[in-house]
């Protein structure tokens, strides 16, 4: 990327190779974070089984009637 850049070269001889740094540190913290995210499977469980979706089934909010209060 920057072969050829006598500035990033002394840059980095000063302050040492950031973006190579910064990717390393990213691609630890994506794969603990994939481990973290997983933790059923990391210990040999099984997931549970998804339930078919149906219509209906999630949260909805009910509309009251000026006045009603519910019961």
């Amino acid at each position: 990327m920057f072969q050829d850049s006598p500035i990033y070269d002394r840059l980095v001889a000063e302050r040492g190779d950031v973006p190579t740094q910064t990717r390393r540190e990213a691609e630890r913290v994506s794969r603990e974070l994939e481990y973290v995210m997983r933790p059923l499977q990391s210990f040999g469980a099984t997931p549970p089984a998804e339930r078919p979706a149906s219509p209906g089934a999630g949260w909805q909010r009910t509309a009251l009637l000026p006045g009603s209060r519910p019961q």
